[in-house]
């Protein structure tokens, strides 16, 4: 198990780093024909898979400090993206919300994803895709029910 172990451990750096690479989100944007901004890109992703969301959790999930990610949101809701709400759980809290014009513009990035991919997978069988997908929504999933150690 542990060569097993540093072997997968060493797999999900470099796919870390592969998908982190600026360069791979600008040649998806170029490819998608969408004029945005390289930082806001993977924001406005997750707002339009997770929200309504606040910027607190935003922050957790991209992994960036939440006074920058407040910043990047109001540029995404000044360009008519997203729009924020009161939370319906606490007033206090303003969720970001993904508008029809943020909606239209991740189609465009989900298109020209599936066209990479398919690049990417061609000598791929269907049956190792399928269960790639099912295996990596599966460690997804069970890593996220891990709990998370407290910061000392």
């Amino acid at each position: 198990m542990d060569k097993t172990f540093r072997e997968l451990h060493r797999t999900l750096v470099d796919l870390v780093g592969l998908m982190n690479q600026p360069q791979r989100d600008s040649a998806l944007l170029k490819e998608a024909g969408v004029a945005l901004d390289r930082a806001l890109f993977p924001l406005l992703a997750v707002i339009e898979r997770k929200g309504p969301i606040g910027v607190v959790e935003l922050a957790g999930l991209v992994g960036r400090d939440y006074t920058t990610v407040s910043r990047q949101v109001a540029k995404l809701e000044s360009l008519g993206l997203i729009c924020r709400t009161p939370s319906k759980f606490d007033k206090r809290v303003r969720q970001a919300k993904i508008t029809a014009r943020g909606r239209a513009m991740t189609k465009l990035i989900d298109a020209a994803r599936e066209r990479m991919a398919g690049t990417l997978f061609a000598s791929w069988s269907r049956r190792d895709l399928q269960d790639l997908s099912r295996l990596m929504r599966r460690f997804a999933d069970d890593f996220s029910n891990l709990p998370v150690p407290r910061r000392s």
